[in-house]
C-alpha cells in the first residue's frame, strides 16, 4: 500500500534507524533455491482463477504471487494476517485459497482514520470484499497497528504467518517501523513466518534518501526485524528488477503503477516496469 512519502516525519526511533542504515549485510542467509517438488495445494489454481481481475493478473509478471507465496512457505490450513492490503491485490488470491481450511485476517486502516486518503482506501477494500461474499465472507478485517500491539479485541494470536507487501517504506517515513514489527511478533507463534516484500534501496543509502525515494535497504530491514524478535531465514530474488536504477525524480512513484510524473518519461518508466524489490522470509524467535 503506497501513501504519500512526504508527510511530516516523526523522529520516533530515528536514532535506531540511522544506526541500522550504517550496517552492512554480512552474514545474510544464502539465496533460497526453488524447490524441486511443487505441492498440489491449490495455490496455483487460486492465482490462475477467473475471479481475479485482468488488471491484477497483468501485474503478476512483476509481483510473482505464486512464487512469492510458495517462498513464504504458506499452506492452505494456515492462519495468516495480511498487512495493509490496499485494494485487495493479494487478498484476491489469499482469501479463496485459505477460506475452507485456514483463515485470513486483513489489517487495514481504521474506518475513522483522520486521513481522508486512508479512510477512502479502507472503504475501497470493504467494497471489494462485499462484492463477492462467496469468496471473501470469511475475511476478518482489523485495524492496522502503529504501536507495539494490535488494538482489536479478540485479535488472533499464535498465527502462522504475517505478510506485508511494499509497506515498510511507509513505516520508516512515519517513524513507527520498530513498533509495527513488535506488533507482528506479538501475534505470531514461535517459528511463525514474517514475509516481507519491499522496494530495495542501494546498500549504503541514507535514511533521508529512503524516506524521499520510497526504497528501503535490506540491511535496515534485517536489523529492525532482528531487534523486534525475528531471524532472517531466507531471502529471494523472485521480485528483483535489474532494469530499475532506483534513482528517479519522483522516487519509486515514478514507476508503474503510480506514474507520478504523468506524461513525462512515461514510456521510459513503463519499459522499466515495477520496482526492484527484496523478498525476505523471517522467523519469529
Amino acid at each position: 500500500m503506497s501513501d504519500n512519502p512526504f508527510r511530516n516525519r516523526p523522529q520516533l526511533a530515528r536514532r535506531q534507524l540511522l544506526a541500522a542504515v550504517s550496517l552492512g549485510a554480512a552474514g545474510l542467509p544464502v539465496l533460497a533455491q526453488p524447490s524441486a517438488t511443487v505441492p498440489d495445494d491449490g495455490l496455483a489454481a487460486a492465482v490462475a482463477a477467473g475471479h481475479r481481475s485482468a488488471a491484477n493478473r497483468a501485474r503478476d509478471r512483476w509481483r510473482h504471487p505464486l512464487e512469492t507465496l510458495r517462498f513464504f512457505g504458506l499452506k492452505p490450513s494456515h492462519n495468516v494476517i495480511e498487512i495493509a492490503p490496499g485494494a485487495g491485490w493479494y487478498t484476491e488470491i489469499l482469501a479463496p485459497w485459505l477460506r475452507d481450511r485456514g483463515r485470513l485476517v486483513a489489517a487495514h486502516y481504521s474506518q475513522s482514520d483522520p486521513s481522508e486518503y486512508r479512510r477512502r482506501s479502507r472503504a475501497v477494500f470493504d467494497a471489494f470484499l462485499a462484492v463477492r461474499p462467496a469468496l471473501y465472507d470469511r475475511v476478518t478485517t482489523v485495524t492496522l497497528p502503529t504501536g507495539p500491539r494490535f488494538i482489536d479485541p479478540g485479535m488472533p494470536t499464535q498465527v502462522d504467518a504475517v505478510l506485508t507487501f511494499r509497506n515498510v517504506h511507509n513505516w520508516v517515513t512515519d517513524g513507527h517501523l520498530d513498533d509495527t514489527l513488535k506488533a507482528f511478533a506479538s501475534v505470531l507463534k514461535p517459528g511463525g513466518v514474517l514475509g516481507v516484500v519491499d522496494h530495495r534501496a542501494p546498500e549504503g543509502a541514507s535514511l533521508d534518501w529512503m524516506i524521499r525515494s520510497g526504497y528501503v535497504s535490506e540491511a535496515l530491514m534485517e536489523d529492525r526485524a532482528r531487534a523486534a524478535g525475528f531471524r532472517l531465514d531466507a531471502r529471494s530474488e523472485i521480485n528483483a528488477n535489474p532494469n530499475d536504477t532506483r534513482y528517479h525524480v519522483n522516487g519509486v512513484w515514478s514507476l508503474p503503477p503510480s506514474f507520478r510524473g504523468g506524461a513525462v518519461d512515461r514510456e521510459k518508466f513503463a519499459a522499466i516496469g515495477e520496482s526492484d524489490r527484496f523478498t525476505h522470509r523471517y522467523v519469529r524467535i
